[in-house]
């Protein structure tokens, strides 16, 4: 039997969804740092400016399988023979630099889910999902110190412009398209090249409004990733995170097994098409093993982005 997906539609910032409001601003240290700098970081982070870049738009597309879900104990229960669940998303993001070592940007998701089980029938539905408005600012830029990481500083916001799930009105809730609360988010972010690597790790935390007489509880992510540069400026990067929240409150009062986590493993690549345009793919997965989630489903995917750059 089909079983509704948590009101956290995201549980937290997975890599491919959250790397766009990690964007960096690389400094220009040298062309073997540079090119570790922006095409490793292009790869971890689809949204980023290279420093020659001013501003850049892009169309990300994504599509998952549901392979089971996570009790609120931690086990793994893989999803019942006939019951499917697809999940399609299209993110249109821009980033604009606004200061040498600042830069702000948008994503507008539209999320689309298909649902079948022998009981309720296939349905199929989608809408326009929750915009994100974030900026950084880079306290220090990677490799300006062979031991001090780059540090960057970042807020956000999410506007709950999406269909809440309480607020879904089709079957099986496939018109669910956000979270349903306004979400505010800051981190901080490390950076450093070593050769030709780059690696970043990256802690963020999230509060929601209340929503529907309920506030979710405080949202964690933690994300690390190394990415790899070749000398035609492509670039592969292996990411992995973890987001968690404790349990939400439900008039003072806190609701019991309701807390949320999930464990995201992203393998991507990045090929430079032209001067000012870039393809990347990459491939999703939240490991189906015990301990790795809580009320949250497993899925596996994968991603292709497009994206056009100016001076």
């Amino acid at each position: 039997m089909w079983r509704p997906r948590s009101t956290s539609r995201r549980p937290a910032a997975a890599p491919l969804v959250a790397l766009l409001w990690f964007a960096a601003l690389c400094a220009r240290t040298g062309a073997a740092r540079a090119q570790v700098c922006c095409a490793g970081g292009s790869a971890v982070t689809p949204g980023r400016l290279e420093p020659h870049e001013d501003a850049l738009v892009g169309l990300q597309a994504r599509a998952s399988g549901v392979l089971g879900s996570f009790d609120p104990g931690g086990a793994y229960l893989a999803s019942p023979g006939q019951d499917r669940e697809y999940d399609l998303e299209q993110d249109l993001f821009a980033a604009v630099r606004v200061l040498p070592r600042a830069q702000l940007a948008v994503l507008a998701p539209l999320v689309e889910t298909f649902r079948s089980t022998p009981l309720d029938g296939s349905h199929f539905g989608g809408g326009f999902g929750d915009v994100n408005l974030s900026a950084r600012y880079d306290l220090l830029l990677a490799g300006q110190s062979r031991y001090v990481p780059g540090v960057a500083v970042l807020a956000g916001i999410t506007a709950p412009t999406g269909t809440a799930p309480e607020a879904a009105t089709q079957p099986l809730a496939v018109d669910a398209t956000g979270v349903g609360a306004l979400q505010g988010n800051a981190a901080i972010a490390l950076e450093q090249t070593f050769g030709p690597w780059l690696a970043n790790a990256t802690v963020i935390v999230a509060e929601r409004a209340p929503r529907s007489g309920e506030t979710l509880g405080t949202q964690w992510t933690l994300l690390a990733a190394g990415a790899y540069t070749f000398s035609n400026d492509a670039a592969a990067v292996l990411a992995a995170s973890y987001a968690f929240e404790g349990d939400a409150t439900r008039g003072g009062r806190s609701v019991a097994l309701s807390s949320k986590a999930v464990t995201t493993i992203t393998l991507s690549a990045l090929w430079p098409l032209a001067d000012w345009w870039r393809l990347l793919g990459g491939l999703v997965l939240n490991p189906p093993l015990d301990g790795l989630g809580k009320n949250q489903p497993a899925a596996a995917g994968l991603t292709i982005t497009v994206i056009r750059s100016w001076s």
